[in-house]
């Protein structure tokens, strides 16, 4: 056994806002995801997504099915989307191989049994994923940057230029209630999200890479009126229960992935909150 999946019950916001920094840590953020050929992460009540990463170094690493889910295989009531973060490598779908360059993304429909990711020739091989249930079977489908639905928002003199790259989106690709895509930091930005939102309808998850060495982010997260924030580091990630915001700052310029599930594939369905009414 190479994966070790760990359980994060949801949180009410009325007890959240009372955690100092080592419970909110302990809930929300997810420090280590790449050990070498093993998969590590969390289950998370929210939605039920599994946040996690897997780090092929010297040997093909399999999908195993996990005591939460109670199936035959892991992929039997679920679909999965999978960035790469690290080298070109590839991934063996019940016997068909997928090559992945560096921020190329691959989703996995419901059914799908074998799924191997196997290490790159050079460098390190991350592949960082999300999963949610699914109710029906939708085919594997490879989606590289120029397959993207790309948007540039935000402008340097807000600290906010960044270009949006919706990856697996329902505009792109068939899914059950996955949803994941990448943003990217103009350098001399460093503002993700902002202003920020909330979404009831949908829970998110954000990974956060390509954060220079000796520079950090701080993800604020919380209810509106109720503002919290986490600092954090190069490869980490965090979860954002619906009532949440999310968003975040850096002392430099850095990318991360957002993954959302829950009860719509609408990316437009947000509720905005303004700079001035956070709290």
């Amino acid at each position: 056994m190479h994966t070790f999946i760990h359980t994060r019950y949801a949180n009410h916001p009325a007890d959240v806002k009372n955690y100092d920094t080592k419970a909110l840590r302990e809930h929300f953020l997810l420090e280590t995801l790449f050990v070498p050929n093993e998969i590590h992460g969390i289950y998370t009540l929210n939605d039920r997504l599994i946040v996690g990463g897997i780090h092929p170094k010297n040997a093909p690493v399999q999908l195993e099915t996990i005591d939460q889910l109670k199936s035959e295989y892991f992929l039997e009531r679920r679909e999965i989307g999978i960035i790469n973060v690290g080298q070109a490598a590839s991934i063996e779908v019940d016997g068909t191989q997928y090559t992945l360059a560096h921020k190329e993304a691959l989703y996995i429909g419901k059914g799908a049994k074998d799924v191997i990711f196997h290490p790159a020739t050079e460098g390190e091989t991350l592949f960082y994923f999300n999963s949610a249930p699914a109710h029906k079977s939708y085919p594997t489908k490879k989606v590289g940057l120029e397959d993207a639905e790309v948007v540039t928002l935000g402008a340097l003199e807000n600290s906010n230029h960044r270009t949006i790259y919706k990856l697996l989106v329902n505009s792109v690709v068939e899914t059950c209630q996955l949803q994941m895509g990448m943003t990217l930091l103009k350098p001399g930005s460093v503002w993700n999200t902002m202003p920020a939102h909330t979404h009831d309808r949908r829970m998110e998850a954000y990974f956060y890479f390509d954060v220079p060495e000796g520079q950090a982010v701080c993800h604020y997260m919380g209810q509106p009126e109720e503002t919290r924030h986490l600092w954090m580091k190069n490869n980490q990630a965090v979860i954002s229960p619906p009532w949440s915001i999310h968003s975040g700052a850096g002392t430099s310029n850095y990318t991360f992935i957002w993954g959302m599930a829950g009860e719509n594939l609408d990316y437009g369905d947000m509720d905005i909150v303004a700079p001035t009414e956070l709290f």
